[in-house]
């Protein structure tokens, strides 16, 4: 078995490439260009069966034409769909949990009681030296909306439900989840908007969700309405977002995920007050457990059978 690792982080390369071996000693890997140190030796040309790849170089597919398969180093592959030389038939795996939706569920817990402690309050009053206790929010007061209910979404929101929030979640089709009422489709999205305070993105980007998030959803969000991404910056206008926000529409975001990342510095996100940033860290891949799930996959396909997390190229995911 010969697998190809082709990471834009050479460092990240050659920890996948490490972890993965570990678990396969039968398989021989190598890198796609090599890494600059000379740990990871670049990878011959037409050498590999498989590939484990994220942003991978431009000439991989024309330098590797026999790969059986393809598999994402993340949850999201709509980055691996856009490259130019994909092969239409590759098949393509994405990651399915290996211990994100526990980290994701966590970022979004914290945020959510974040708000209902008028944290965010307290922090402009730091700022201002003033001493102003503030009502905390109920629980109840705080209905929460999880758009996308793949892997990831459906165990946020049965953790935040867990917690005591009310949650709703909206999915592309119908979705059975117990205790959690799910709507779809254009006839259940007005709804999922209306009855959400607090709107948590998990859906994958898309051409049907690129740009959902624009003015006329945001508008049909419940007074004082809060946004949280931690799916991709592209489901959300940017201008329409801080048009909300300036005009007292949304009392706040929490942005994880970008349209351009690092986010560039000039960016009015940054300075903007009612909106909160990380670095993309919500629920960073964690190698070793999502080496064990692509080691399993790439022993089935050696087997002739078929993992799960095989993506749908017509849906995107």
């Amino acid at each position: 078995m010969h697998v190809v690792i082709a990471h834009s982080d050479p460092g990240a390369g050659l920890a996948w490439q490490q972890a993965l071996a570990a678990r396969l000693p039968e398989a021989a890997f190598a890198q796609a260009a090599g890494t600059p140190d000379g740990a990871g030796a670049p990878a011959p040309d037409r050498w590999a069966q498989y590939a484990v790849a994220w942003n991978p170089p431009p000439d991989l597919f024309e330098r590797q034409p026999g790969l059986h398969a393809l598999f994402s180093t993340g949850a999201g592959v709509d980055h691996l769909l856009r490259h130019p030389g994909l092969p239409p038939g590759l098949p393509v795996f994405r990651l399915e949990d290996a211990g994100m939706a526990a980290l994701m569920a966590d970022y979004c817990l914290h945020t959510l009681l974040d708000i209902a402690g008028r944290h965010d309050h307290y922090r402009h009053q730091q700022s201002e030296g003033r001493w102003l206790e503030q009502a905390p929010l109920a629980r109840e007061a705080l209905p929460v909306g999880v758009l996308g209910m793949g892997v990831l979404g459906t165990h946020v929101a049965r953790e935040l439900a867990r917690a005591g929030f009310p949650v709703r979640g909206f999915a592309r089709t119908p979705h059975a989840l117990d205790g959690i009422p799910v709507l779809h489709g254009p006839a259940g999205w007005h709804a999922f908007l209306a009855a959400t305070r607090v709107l948590i993105l998990l859906a994958p980007l898309t051409p049907a969700t690129e740009n959902l998030i624009d003015a006329d959803a945001l508008g049909r969000l419940m007074p004082e309405a809060w946004l949280i991404n931690v799916a991709r910056g592209a489901l959300v206008v940017d201008a329409d977002l801080l048009a909300a926000l300036d005009g007292g529409r949304l009392a706040g975001a929490t942005l994880d995920v970008f349209r351009e990342e690092p986010l560039p510095p000039r960016h009015p996100f940054w300075r903007h007050p009612r909106i909160r940033i990380t670095p993309h860290a919500s629920a960073p891949t964690q190698v070793g457990r999502s080496a064990v799930q692509i080691a399993e996959g790439l022993r089935r396909l050696a087997r002739g059978e078929s993992p799960s997390g095989r993506v749908d190229r017509a849906r995107g995911y």
